[in-house]
């Protein structure tokens, strides 16, 4: 603990016990979650609780992650630095601010605005730049800067939405929970040869995923 970063040794030990443990080994992953301040990203009074190995409610019904479940994500993207990387559900731009230190532009697409603006100040508060926050059906991707080499769902969507998959470049990556609303399997699809394949990560559970191509709710019905 330092007196500028009262929460380091939190941060250290999440990454050791949490995620290295449990079989995380991208470092780039790794040295960016010692480095984010992830209470920065919760609500206030639950900053000692932003560390522990469960997610959190940030309002509106909307959760920041588990710690595990975020590095798993992050790592199966497989990120570069020059990467064009679309987030879809900015929720507190914890996981936004992740792709910024990994990838080259990222775009986060959040259904709510109120949820999009604390993300932002959350965003400037914790002194990440490179994230563009955009209010609007996540569902539909986001047109005007596809295609994209990483796209990363952190809502749960009956099936991958179709223009996510027509907005993912060749060799792109996407990670998405997929299923029911009460639990989803994570999946990977990667685009090869214009052929997309599709990779079982394991069992997740996410909020839904509300939009025209996800689940339907309101000013969706």
């Amino acid at each position: 603990m330092t007196e500028t970063d009262p929460y380091q040794r939190e941060r250290e030990e999440m990454v050791e016990c949490q995620i290295r443990a449990r079989g995380v080994r991208d470092e780039r992953v790794l040295a960016a979650m010692r480095k984010i301040p992830r209470h920065l990203f919760v609500p206030k009074g639950c900053e000692r609780a932003a560390y522990e190995d469960r997610p959190l409610p940030i309002g509106e019904g909307q959760t920041i992650s588990q710690p595990y479940i975020v590095a798993v994500m992050t790592e199966q993207l497989e990120l570069a630095p020059q990467d064009r990387v679309l987030e879809i559900g900015t929720g507190s731009g914890y996981q936004a601010a992740l792709l910024a230190e990994l990838a080259g532009t990222v775009i986060s697409i959040e259904r709510l605005g109120g949820v999009a603006e604390r993300a932002r100040e959350n965003l400037a508060r914790a002194g990440v730049t490179g994230v563009r926050v955009v209010v609007g059906d996540g569902t539909k991707g986001y047109p005007p800067e596809a295609p994209y080499d990483a796209i990363i769902v952190t809502a749960a969507s009956p099936a991958v939405p179709e223009p996510l998959i027509d907005q993912l470049a060749e060799g792109g990556r996407l990670i998405a929970p997929i299923g029911p609303r009460d639990c989803q399997d994570l999946i990977k699809l990667v685009r090869r040869g214009g052929v997309v394949e599709t990779i079982p990560l394991g069992g997740v559970c996410f909020v839904p995923l509300i939009g025209q191509f996800g689940w339907r709710g309101e000013g969706f019905l």
